[in-house]
């Protein structure tokens, strides 16, 4: 199989068929990538066969792991696995042109080891691919779009606030129009949940979720604005509160000492919970924790509401520590009188089988904490995983200030300072 056979029209019109068939599609480029047809066929393939990928979340070699990417994408077309990606399968079911993904999802990765941006260097390989197999221009700048970007819906979702319209309205001007933000969002799933079996939850595949939603309802012709939002939300909020049968305007005292950062960041169910919860004990010294199962639909969600005091946010991730808690999100809103509002969603490996006995613990235990400060708890010692201990980050944190407290880190009170860390 040498360039003449590459360069033969009869054989990448073959190739091209294999790609747009609605069936048999994985089992075959599997086939090919285990007799090395693939790697010979596509001369850019054959530099990531075998290829480790040294980072802490790949569990696979590059091309196992674009194979496993372009299976979970075939998953959401098929009808018997709707139960794993109910969303995707959703919209993959109004989708006309599958193979549009899986060629993107082949790509997305093959300029991995050459140096530089992987991406930019598989949007030149995929550029050339569509041109000699003879995929319409269309097809091919979509294709072309999704390999360069294929990294970035993944990291505006869980590293930038989603409650900020500027950041909706910029990434909406990224994808511009609702054709690319759908392909780009079921190839970010595919591409995640392709990373490892550790790697994807409930909870990431929410915050790509409401990426997805808010940036279609901007591309929709609904510019950010977040007064309206607000509104919104309270309304929700109250029909959810009289379902519950709230007395009338019991939730004023607490809504009264909020500002708009806290409406613009927390969602209506969770507005209407937080307001149950604490309507009664606005302004009093006693600290007050409840929990409850997540709404994301794995982990839990804790309620923290006491007076501000210095280090209170390491006081409360130190007891999470302690108690073998990891904290996924936490949303930090300080009211104006003087009282932390501080949400957790929380993970444990025992919490699905013993979520109500963990659910009381974590009300008891870490009211006592709060009630009774002593010196901040030690870091735990827990076991370091082989593969921490083979990529060791020494953390870096850099403070400067927030001119949007609004837009601010979730783990940072939002009128101080945005922390990051790398």
């Amino acid at each position: 199989m040498d360039s003449k056979f590459r360069s033969d029209p009869v054989n990448r019109d073959t190739f091209r068929r294999i790609m747009q068939q609605p069936e048999g599609i994985t089992h075959a480029l599997r086939l090919m990538n285990q007799t090395s047809v693939l790697g010979r066929y596509l001369w850019v393939f054959r530099k990531i066969v075998g290829q480790m990928q040294h980072d802490l979340f790949h569990v696979y070699t590059v091309d196992q792991h674009i194979l496993m990417v372009l299976r979970n994408a075939r998953r959401f077309f098929m009808a018997e696995h709707s139960h794993e990606y109910p969303m995707c399968s959703q919209l993959a079911a109004g989708w006309d042109k599958p193979w549009i993904l899986y060629i993107a999802a082949l790509f997305h990765d093959i300029a991995k080891g050459r140096g530089g941006d992987h991406s930019e260097l598989g949007c030149k390989d995929v550029r050339v691919f569509c041109r000699q197999h003879g995929i319409a221009a269309a097809d091919s700048r979509l294709i072309e779009f999704l390999v360069g970007e294929h990294l970035s819906m993944s990291r505006i979702a869980q590293k930038e606030d989603l409650s900020n319209p500027e950041v909706i309205a910029a990434f909406a001007k990224r994808v511009g129009n609702e054709r690319y933000l759908t392909a780009l969002y079921l190839l970010t799933v595919a591409d995640i949940r392709g990373t490892s079996p550790k790697v994807w939850n409930a909870w990431k595949g929410k915050l790509l979720e409401d990426l997805y939603r808010y940036t279609l309802r901007v591309l929709g012709g609904r510019a950010p604005d977040a007064d309206a939002e607000v509104e919104a939300r309270k309304r929700e909020a109250l029909t959810s509160l009289a379902l519950h049968a709230e007395p009338f305007e019991a939730h004023k005292a607490l809504w009264d000492t909020l500002d708009v950062s806290y409406f613009m960041r927390h969602e209506a169910a969770d507005i209407a919970w937080h307001a149950r919860q604490l309507s009664r004990h606005v302004g009093k010294a006693k600290a007050i924790v409840r929990a409850r199962r997540s709404s994301a639909g794995e982990g839990m969600q804790v309620l923290v509401y006491t007076p501000d005091a210095p280090d209170l946010f390491a006081r409360i991730c130190g007891y999470f520590d302690q108690a073998g808690f990891s904290i996924l999100d936490a949303k930090i809103h300080t009211a104006k009188n003087g009282y932390a509002l501080d949400t957790f969603q929380v993970v444990s490996p025992t919490l699905a089988d013993h979520y109500r006995e963990l659910a009381a613990m974590v009300e008891a235990d870490l009211d006592r904490t709060l009630e009774m400060p002593g010196p901040l708890p030690p870091p735990g010692k827990g076991r370091v995983s082989r593969r921490v201990k083979s990529f060791p980050i020494a953390p870096r944190v850099d403070l400067r200030p927030d001119e949007k407290p609004s837009a601010g880190c979730s783990v940072c009170r939002p009128a101080t300072a945005l922390a990051c860390f790398t």
